[in-house]
């Protein structure tokens, strides 16, 4: 991973810890709504009745790497083998972290661009994840997307950030960084507070609505969260989900295997002309 995101990775333990946000506008105000797709029309449908990957691509629909070979975390992504570190059953995606006879810790992750930014990428649009959490210590699951323009910044929006020594909460971050010198131009983040521990007793959705002047998270399509959109994230975004470990916090205690299972992704546009395919 550049220095950049491996610096902002490392850094969000502290940004959680003070719940700070920091943005150049005032957030959008309003009155939470529940999700109403209406109008919308289904562009990426991933119901994992399969899965198609490969390290890096081409022609896949998943790529097991982040498309700038930048991985990061204490567990290393691995390439994809007969069932590890993913397996599809009924319909469910599970991605394992697994410590080997070496101590070494791997997992999983998945991408819908590959190395040349070709495959699945939308301007603006809603995004969702519908996911069980594993439970334990030292465990990062994620769903986030990235901008394919990475020329001068990179646009990252993490619509989903769990750490697992805090089964109370979950957070979601708007970043754009500066990839020069790693300075973080524009950010703002968000917690969430839930059950304890229902994140991983069942599923639950993660979603984004991202429109020109606000971005939307959502929770089991209820939002929770409302900013402005920067201006750089007028572009088209890619996805990403995987479960990472570490991010600042020991290891020593996580479940070894665990699990994170995936029910879908799926993405909506108002207007399909806008969504790319591989």
């Amino acid at each position: 991973m550049p220095q950049i995101l491996h610096a902002a990775r490392q850094a969000t333990a502290l940004l959680l810890v003070v719940a700070t946000a920091f943005w150049p506008a005032a957030a959008c105000a309003g009155e939470a709504q529940d999700l109403d797709l209406s109008g919308y029309r289904l562009t990426f449908d991933e119901e994992f009745d399969s899965l198609d990957v490969s390290p890096w691509g081409p022609g896949t629909r998943w790529i097991a790497h982040t498309p700038w070979a930048g991985d990061f975390g204490d567990a290393k992504f691995t390439d994809p083998s007969p069932g590890f570190p993913f397996k599809t059953e009924h319909g469910i995606l599970s991605i394992e972290a697994r410590k080997g006879a070496d101590g070494r810790w791997r997992s999983g992750l998945l991408a819908s661009v590959n190395r040349k930014f070709q495959g699945f990428a939308q301007k603006f649009g809603y995004f969702e994840m519908r996911a069980k959490l594993p439970a334990g210590d030292g465990l990062w699951p994620a769903f986030w997307l990235v901008g394919v323009d990475r020329r001068t910044h990179t646009s990252e929006l993490d619509v989903l950030e769990h750490h697992g020594h805090m089964p109370y909460r979950f957070s979601s971050s708007v970043h754009v960084w500066d990839r020069k010198d790693g300075s973080r131009n524009e950010s703002a983040s968000h917690i969430t507070t839930v059950p304890a521990g229902s994140l991983s007793e069942g599923f639950n959705s993660f979603g984004v609505l991202i429109e020109p002047d606000s971005i939307r998270i959502y929770f089991n399509r209820r939002e929770v969260w409302r900013t402005a959109c920067p201006p750089r994230y007028h572009q088209p975004m890619f996805v990403m989900l995987n479960l990472a470990m570490g991010s600042g916090w020991p290891i020593d205690k996580a479940p070894n295997p665990s699990f994170m299972l995936v029910d879908y992704v799926k993405v909506w546009s108002r207007d399909a002309a806008t969504a790319s395919r591989p």
